[in-house]
């Protein structure tokens, strides 16, 4: 088989389809501290935050009650944060042999898994959708 140049994966960019923009960008940089994209219009825009990024299109592209995996440095910090900020958590961290992880769902039934290193010395805790 021949050398087949190969290119480098530079991100992931998960797309999640909105009903109303106006109400998901203001969800994602007001209440989860996003920042959202100078480019963006009332159908497709992006979100920052540190190194993740997500794409909102309205009424297109993607399905309903997507869920979606964003590291974090401490899921813990992270919750203590949302908590102030009256964020809809579907449950609390977690501590998975993978991760410690939260649930958070965003206007549209987004669940979007945020999730840090897992604590070691404590037990594992039984999967929770």
């Amino acid at each position: 088989m021949p050398d087949v140049p190969k290119t480098k994966f530079e991100c992931a960019l998960p797309i999640l389809r909105v009903s109303d923009m106006n109400t998901s960008v203001a969800y994602y940089t007001e209440r989860l501290g996003f920042r959202n994209a100078v480019w963006g219009n009332e159908w497709f825009t992006r979100v920052d935050r540190d190194g993740a990024g997500i794409f909102l299109c309205r009424g297109s592209q993607g399905n309903p009650a997507t869920w979606l995996w964003i590291g974090v440095e401490d899921v813990r910090a992270l919750h203590a944060e949302y908590t102030l900020k009256g964020v809809r958590l579907n449950h609390a961290p977690r501590n998975y042999p993978w991760a410690l992880e939260m649930h958070v769902q965003d206007p549209d039934g987004h669940i979007l898994r945020f999730g840090s290193d897992p604590m070691e010395d404590k037990p594992y805790d039984e999967w929770m959708d």
